[in-house]
């Protein structure tokens, strides 16, 4: 049952050029962009923002603030199920893949792969199986197993021979903190993440990506005004370059500063106990154009679509191979 999912990875440039292929996802942060007349403004202005926050933070050997420009790769994963009624490939996953350009010595250096995380069964899981849960009930709660289909088919494609062909370190997803907990600086520091924090407790978005075999960490890198939660295998201080950490942190505060500039473009900054808030009016707004409404819009449609294509055609096949699937 270990072979019942052959994953097939495809790699495109994000650039000004950019133009979202028919698979991916339209809520994803860098497809929302690149739609509507305004989508090449918001792509240069969005990839100027990476860069120069990248050099802000990179700034030793960096005089004059330069040195360096971000360039990322969408990768597109692909899910072919070997399964007689199966005739075409599921687009299970996207993820970003970053790489740095020093233009002082001409080098290209690798950067982390994973930064934003896109996955359709996932959008199922949250909008069509938790709110289905839900319905009716007095009191919050999540189904059993809840997630682990999913956990099991990231870890499937992390261990694939398809990943471990194309990147020699495991991701590093950095999401958005949750406006629901509260969190608490630490004493420790470190050079580039910053300030670390730690929640009241745990959410479910945590347990959700537990399941995916990853732990979080939260850091307020220098210069932000709120955490950010990093998911990662291994030791996130220590498994990575300060570049390769940079350039995670400057692709990805610069899309929370676009679609969450409550928290991530306030006016104040975090203090030693932070709530996020998503109705704070102390914030300002960058020079990209976002439609949040659509894109709420556009998820609980592409979890339908999950729903139709992936989970009920083959729901038995996926069950059975979720029971066998060795961890």
């Amino acid at each position: 049952m270990n072979n019942v999912f052959k994953f097939d990875i495809n790699r495109i440039t994000f650039d000004e050029n950019y133009h979202p292929s028919e698979g991916t996802r339209l809520t994803t942060n860098f497809a929302n962009l690149a739609r509507g007349e305004s989508r090449k403004q918001n792509l240069s202005n969005a990839l100027e923002m990476i860069n120069n926050r990248f050099n802000a933070l990179a700034d030793w050997d960096n005089p004059q603030g330069n040195r360096f420009s971000v360039e990322l790769e969408i990768v597109s994963v692909d899910m072919d199920i070997n399964h007689p009624e199966s005739g075409e490939k599921f687009p299970a996953i996207e993820i970003l893949k970053t790489s740095i350009v020093d233009h002082k010595t001409n080098k290209r250096i690798e950067g982390l792969v994973g930064n934003n995380f896109s996955s359709y069964v996932r959008d199922y899981d949250f909008s069509v199986l938790l709110l289905d849960h839900n319905k009716g009930r007095s009191e919050f709660s999540v189904p059993d197993n809840f997630g682990n289909l999913h956990g099991k088919l990231f870890q499937s494609f992390i261990r694939s021979e398809a990943y471990k062909a194309q990147f020699e370190k495991p991701p590093v997803i950095c999401l958005s903190v949750s406006d629901s907990k509260t969190y608490y600086r630490t004493d420790n520091q470190h050079p580039v993440l910053g300030f670390e924090y730690e929640p009241n407790e745990p959410s479910l978005t945590e347990q959700y990506f537990k399941k995916m075999g990853m732990e979080v960490r939260y850091f307020m890198p220098p210069n932000s005004v709120a955490p950010l939660a990093f998911y990662f295998f291994g030791d996130l201080l220590n498994d990575y370059s300060n570049l390769e950490l940079i350039g995670t942190i400057s692709t990805m505060e610069t899309f929370q500063k676009i679609y969450r500039p409550e928290i991530y473009n306030a006016n104040a900054a975090a203090g030693q106990h932070y709530k996020p808030n998503l109705k704070n009016s102390d914030h300002s707004l960058t020079q990209i154009v976002y439609d949040r409404e659509e894109r709420g819009q556009l998820a609980v449609k592409q979890a339908r679509f999950t729903e139709e294509s992936f989970i009920k055609p083959y729901g038995a096949l996926l069950d059975k191979w979720a029971s066998q699937y060795v961890l």
